[in-house]
């Protein structure tokens, strides 16, 4: 971490009391940070888009890539990759390859004093443009003649070869000392050369000054350039330290990153109610923070409207009315501009949360909509309702796409899988199925709860399931091998209302009961690691968001609330 704090302080974005603040302090410290951001081109999770960092599409930085991904295959010891994508290129191995012979041919000939053969190889682009080699090349061999006491060729060689690159003399009066020794007895004689170590030495140091050349002339090739070791691997440490830095629960410890497919995300389990959002005339079924920023939340309740508020604040900015009966499930995309909202009045709606309209109008169930989920491609929509049947949505056209019968009893949960091959159903009717898009089938089906379920989520890798039933308890299942792993106890769900329960960052399950608490529990183990008290009614939802570390809940208390982590307050369990 010392280099990644170095390369920190580089761009000035440390800052040294930052390590002694409080969890709180910092997060308030944050706020600020993420409000001044705003206004130099940020995103709220701190990170600058690279777009305003560097061009993409710079042909030298995309060689730069090519290069740092090349050196990564090669010290790893993917070399059949390496040579593949080297080839990829248009790096020609051919080149490269009459390039290495020609180098030890070179040095072959330095050694040999096979001057003939040393002077063709100049003239090749190896050493071409280097003339002060050339220079050293061609006193070389004026030595030896010298010290072969061969004359005439010295002098022959030295007005022919040296005299035209008299200027790339190494020392003040080189030149002038090589002329001087026509007349000498020795070479040591001359000022210049009075450590002259001889004809194999010198072609040795010779060698040495080619080599140290041929490294300052690989460095400097276009698209070969000199690249520093474990360049790749250097730059996503400081990219997670940046992450790191600037998340909105700096650590006091630095973390250990386990994975670099997500932006690292400083978390805390949440113990304090944040801002509770006050408004709804009914109870609040559903919550969802919108897009992945999550700097807004959307709330949906039996009062038939849904309501925008300010995840930081709580304060309420939009409501939307439009539904005539209960909103039960909300759905939004990632970038946040659209919200899908499943009714009792047997549509689905589509909302644009900037021009703060209905765009669309979903029909086709005959009776409550329970569920509503977008498809990973976000022209697709899942939903389910009391009509016992599964139906998928084309988004764009707002027509039918496909339906998928099988319940005995209403649909309360419809989502996608993360591939989006598949849907995952729950259902009053005590089971979970899987069905295949494509063909519309039911390729598999779960009925090991004893009651209703009420929810159904994936986690992001789409190996773990997880049920939420009214037989009191929530079922993690591995999807490859249809099994249970462990049972999540402790809260209450066996009246008439839908809760769920979703996964949260961190090996983390959230979910709401009965008794008016939000359950935090430990994925690993099924322990309840937190209660979080504060409604007084039924939390039928719960939502995670890991960009702003908070929680969202929903109530029949007719309230939300935001909750995140206060050090002042400890933990309930």
């Amino acid at each position: 971490m010392t280099e990644l704090n170095q390369e920190l302080e580089k761009l000035d974005l440390k800052k040294s009391s930052k390590g002694s603040l409080s969890q709180s302090e910092h997060a308030k410290d944050q706020r600020s940070l993420a409000t001044s951001n705003e206004h130099v081109g940020m995103h709220s999770s701190h990170i600058q888009p690279t777009e305003d960092i560097f061009n993409a599409n710079d042909p030298r930085l995309k060689e730069d890539v090519i290069a740092i991904i090349l050196q990564y295959l090669q010290d790893e010891g993917y070399h059949l990759s390496h040579s593949v994508l080297y080839d990829e290129t248009n790096v020609k191995w051919k080149e490269r390859e009459e390039r290495t012979l020609e180098i030890k041919r070179l040095k072959k000939s330095i050694l040999d004093g096979d001057w003939p053969e040393v002077e063709k190889l100049c003239t090749k682009p190896l050493v071409k443009n280097h003339r002060s080699f050339l220079y050293s090349v061609y006193k070389q061999q004026y030595l030896e003649y010298l010290e072969k006491r061969e004359i005439q060729k010295a002098f022959t060689f030295l007005n022919k070869r040296l005299k035209p690159l008299e200027h790339f003399q190494t020392k003040p009066n080189e030149f002038k000392d090589m002329c001087y020794l026509l007349t000498a007895k020795s070479i040591h004689e001359a000022p210049s050369f009075k450590h002259w170590e001889g004809i194999m030495a010198s072609r040795e140091s010779l060698v040495d000054q080619l080599n140290t050349i041929l490294e300052f002339e690989t460095a400097d090739r276009a698209g070969n350039r000199h690249i520093p070791p474990d360049r790749l691997l250097t730059l996503l440490r400081q990219a997670v330290a940046y992450q790191i830095e600037f998340s909105r629960y700096h650590p006091k410890i630095a973390p250990t990153v386990n994975t670099l497919l997500d932006d690292y995300s400083g978390f805390v389990i949440p113990n304090a109610v944040r801002a509770t959002l006050k408004g709804h005339q009914g109870n609040v079924k559903c919550i969802e923070f919108i897009g992945e920023e999550g700097k807004k939340v959307v709330s949906g309740s039996s009062d038939n409207t849904l309501r925008l508020w300010e995840t930081e604040t709580g304060r309420c900015l939009d409501v939307f009315e439009s539904h005539r009966s209960r909103i039960w499930d909300l759905s939004s995309t990632r970038q946040g501009d659209f919200v899908a909202s499943a009714s009792g009045d047997a549509t689905v709606k589509i909302w644009n949360l900037k021009s703060k309209k209905a765009v669309s109008t979903l029909t086709g169930h005959s009776g409550d909509v329970y569920s509503v989920k977008y498809h990973p491609d976000e022209n697709h929509l899942v939903t389910g309702g009391y009509d016992k049947t599964v139906r998928l949505f084309d988004v764009n056209t707002g027509s039918i796409v496909k339906t998928f019968p099988g319940h005995q009893l209403a649909v309360t949960k419809t989502i996608f899988n993360p591939l989006g091959n598949l849907i995952i159903s729950s259902s009053k009717d005590n089971t979970i199925k899987f069905w295949d898009i494509v063909s519309g089938l039911c390729i598999r089906t779960i009925s090991s709860h004893l009651g209703e379920v009420t929810s159904v989520e994936m986690n992001a890798s789409g190996t773990l399931l997880l049920s939420s039933s009214k037989d009191n308890s929530n079922r993690l299942w591995d999807v490859r091998m249809v099994r249970p792993i462990r049972k999540l106890k402790g809260h209450q769900n066996t009246s008439k209302n839908f809760i769920r329960s979703s996964f949260a960052s961190h090996q983390l399950i959230v979910g709401g009961s009965e008794d008016g608490i939000v359950y935090i529990w430990d994925q690993e183990t099924g322990e309840v690691l937190q209660k979080l008290r504060g409604h007084s009614g039924v939390v039928y939802d719960v939502a995670w968001n890991p960009k702003q570390g908070m929680l969202a809940s929903c109530s029949d208390d007719q309230t939300a609330k935001i909750w995140w982590y206060d050090d002042k307050v400890p933990l309930d369990v």
